[in-house]
C-alpha cells in the first residue's frame, strides 16, 4: 500500500493559529498548546511518514516515533499532532533540537537517548474517509475512539480537551511549568482547513529589562541591525547571554546602527574586554557551549556555514521587552522590542526579575494513563 492511495495523501499544510491576548468565549473546544514540532502523520499500511509544518519529512530524525506510530494507529490514518520530547523539567524543545541530525548514528543514538512523544489534536481522515469537511467536534469524537479503541501506547498521547473555558484558563497557568506556552480554542463547528489561520491561540507574554550586551548584522552589507543580543546578571555576577531581540521593520534596523553606535567597543579595544570575549573564543574554536550558557559566537548547528559571530557593545545599554517565557536559564522565543530604559542601570537587570514559573510533572498534563488526555470528554 502506498500513502498516495490515502483520502489525504501528503504532503498536507496543517492548520494555523491566530494570536489572541484572551480565550474565545463561546461554542469552543480549547486544548493545551504543545512546545514542539508540528507534525502531521500518515500511515498506509506498514508505511508511515512524520511530516513538518513546512511539509518536509520528519521521518528519519524519529526512527522510535514510527515503530510506535506503527504499533498504535490503524492502517490507514492521517493524524495532526506535535512531536515532543519530555525532561525532567518539562517539555525540553533544546533536546528536541538536537534530534534534527544528519549522522544516522546520532540519530538512533539520540532516539534512545531522549526519545519523542507524539500528542495527537486532530484528525483528518481514516480508513477511506476524508474527515477534512466533517466539524471539528466530531473529528474530535471520532480521534477519542479510535484513542480507546487502538491507540493509548506510549509514547503516543491523545491531547487534553474541554469544552470548559474555566478550565482552559486553569490549564494556561498552571500547565505552564510543564513547558506547555499556551492554550488553543477551536469552534466546535470548525472544518480543517489546510494553511489557514482559523484557530485562535493564546500564549504567555510577560516584560522584563535586558542588558543590551551585543548585536548582528542583518546583512553583509553591514548597514542594518538584524538583532540586538541580549544578558542578565545571574547570582555570581556573570552577565549570561538569555536570548534576541529579532524581527525589526527595516526602517528601524537602519536606525538601529546610529542608537548602538555610542556603545561600541572604543577604537583600539578587542573584544577580550567583552564579558562574553571567552565564551566567543571557546564557540570559535570547539563549537560548544559552556554548562548553563549560550554562547553567542557557537557556530549555528542548523547551517554549518553560517556566520553567528556577533559585534560587541559595552553592557551600559538597557531595553525592555517581552517574552514568553524562560526555558533553563534562557528564553523559549524571540523576545520583542518595547522600550529603551535609559533610567535602568545594567547591573539591575537579574534574572530575580524574571517570573519563576512552578513546575508540573506532565503526568498532570497527559493525565488518565498513557495515551489518554486530561480533562472532560467532549
Amino acid at each position: 500500500m502506498s500513502l498516495a492511495q490515502l483520502p489525504v495523501p501528503p504532503p498536507v499544510a496543517p492548520m494555523l493559529a491566530q494570536l489572541a491576548r484572551e480565550l474565545p468565549s463561546g461554542d469552543f473546544i480549547y486544548e493545551p498548546k504543545w512546545d514542539g514540532f508540528r507534525c502531521i502523520v500518515s500511515r498506509r499500511g506498514a508505511e508511515v511518514e512524520l511530516a513538518s509544518r513546512n511539509e518536509l519529512s520528519l521521518t528519519r530524525y524519529f526512527p522510535e516515533l514510527v515503530v510506535a506510530l506503527r504499533e498504535s494507529l490503524p492502517q490507514s490514518v492521517v493524524i495532526d499532532g506535535e512531536i515532543v520530547v519530555a525532561g525532567p523539567r518539562g517539555l525540553d524543545f533544546d533536546a528536541l533540537s538536537q534530534r534534527v541530525h544528519p549522522a544516522q548514528s546520532r540519530v538512533q543514538m539520540l532516539a534512545e537517548k531522549t526519545p519523542a512523544s507524539f500528542v495527537a489534536f486532530d484528525l483528518l481522515a481514516l480508513g477511506e474517509r476524508d474527515l477534512r469537511g466533517e466539524p471539528f467536534h466530531e473529528r474530535r469524537r471520532i480521534l477519542e475512539d479510535l484513542f480507546e479503541l487502538r491507540a493509548g501506547l506510549a509514547p503516543v498521547h491523545l491531547t487534553p480537551a474541554t469544552r470548559d473555558r474555566s478550565l482552559a484558563e486553569d490549564w494556561f497557568r498552571r500547565f505552564e511549568g510543564a513547558g506547555l506556552d499556551g492554550v488553543v480554542a477551536k469552534a466546535t463547528d470548525l472544518k480543517y482547513v489546510p494553511g489557514k489561520r482559523v484557530m485562535v491561540k493564546v500564549k504567555h507574554e510577560r516584560t522584563a529589562e535586558f542588558v543590551v550586551a551585543g548585536f548582528r548584522y542583518y546583512r553583509e552589507a553591514r548597514e542594518e541591525v538584524g538583532s540586538l543580543m541580549l544578558g542578565l546578571y545571574d547570582k555570581e555576577g556573570r552577565l549570561a547571554h538569555v536570548g534576541v531581540i529579532g524581527s525589526f521593520p527595516a526602517s528601524e534596523r537602519r536606525a538601529l546602527v546610529e542608537v548602538l553606535a555610542p556603545y561600541r567597543a572604543r577604537p583600539g579595544a578587542g573584544l577580550e574586554e567583552h564579558p562574553w570575549a571567552a565564551w566567543a573564543s571557546a564557540s570559535a574554536n570547539t563549537g560548544e557551549q559552556g554548562p548553563g550558557h549560550r554562547l553567542p559566537g557557537a557556530r549555528s548547528r542548523w547551517n554549518a556555514g553560517k556566520d553567528l559571530s556577533f559585534e560587541a557593545l559595552r553592557p551600559e545599554l538597557v531595553v525592555e521587552a517581552t517574552y514568553e517565557h524562560l526555558q533553563g536559564d534562557r528564553l523559549r522565543h524571540t523576545a520583542h522590542f518595547k522600550r529603551w530604559r535609559p533610567d535602568r542601570q545594567a547591573r539591575s537587570c537579574t534574572y530575580g526579575q524574571l517570573e519563576a514559573v512552578v513546575p508540573v510533572e506532565l503526568a498532570d498534563v497527559f493525565g488518565g494513563g498513557p495515551g489518554r488526555g486530561a480533562g472532560p470528554r467532549t
